[in-house]
């Protein structure tokens, strides 16, 4: 998703306030008033309880419909969006880049072998390629083409204990988010290296992304620093601000 840092940060939470009422009135027109007895729309309080606990309802019927064996829709290279539109919650000229030698990826939590990975090491693993739709929560929608290690495979690589919960992401742009177990596992689930018939560029997250088309765009981290796997919720950059924790496309 595409956000100004010097907009956004200076007026987020107030706008978080004002969507969260606008999706409750939306709610309440819809007969969701029975559902949210005694909530009173100026009671701050309470509108914000009541939509976390609509965002939680939410997230636990996504989770119980997400299939490991549905796939996401693939297409054909001519339907590629060219060129790509940049996402992130700063503009383009603000990305920040690390130098791919010395780039390492440290591996947290319930894993086995905790030593960081190096993008030699990845480079060596079986790749996978996928030309999906990558879909923004603000409406918008775009086609790539993605190249990369299925998180599956690394999961097993390092030992994971794959019944922990939860996967955990943080970024070298200061971005976090985080997905259940399950959706780590999905075949489609992958950490990107390439894009088309190159490297991961920087305005795409080089030198790794996670590309994960049954999510939101905002579920698919770039800049990945660090992967954690762990039984600790662990939210996210926007989850943390409102935004549905599952995230599901």
């Amino acid at each position: 998703m595409s956000h100004n840092r010097l907009d956004r940060s200076a007026i987020a939470p107030e706008l978080r306030r004002i969507e969260r009422r606008l999706m409750l009135k939306g709610a309440l027109s819809l007969g969701g008033l029975s559902m949210l007895s005694g909530c009173a729309l100026d009671d701050e309080p309470s509108v914000e309880r009541a939509l976390s606990a609509m965002s939680r309802f939410t997230d636990r019927m996504q989770a119980m419909l997400f299939s490991r064996q549905r796939l996401a829709r693939e297409f054909d290279a001519s339907r590629i969006t060219h060129p790509f539109p940049f996402n992130a919650y700063y503009d383009e000229s603000e990305v920040r880049t690390v130098d791919p030698a010395g780039w390492r990826l440290e591996v947290d939590g319930l894993v086995s072998d905790r030593r960081p990975w190096s993008l030699a090491q990845f480079r060596a693993l079986p790749q996978k390629r996928q030309i999906t739709r990558h879909i923004c929560v603000e409406g918008w929608s775009a086609i790539g083409d993605w190249s990369g290690v299925p998180l599956s495979m690394f999961l097993q690589r390092v030992g994971a204990d794959l019944r922990a919960k939860y996967v955990n992401f943080r970024c070298f742009d200061d971005y976090s988010t985080s997905i259940d177990m399950a959706t780590a596992l999905h075949p489609q689930t992958i950490l990107a290296l390439d894009y088309g018939d190159g490297a991961l560029p920087p305005a795409y997250g080089a030198p790794m992304k996670v590309r994960i088309p049954t999510k939101l765009g905002y579920k698919n981290p770039k800049y990945l620093a660090s992967i954690e796997v762990t039984n600790r919720f662990p939210g996210g950059y926007w989850e943390d601000q409102g935004y549905d924790w599952f995230g599901g496309s």
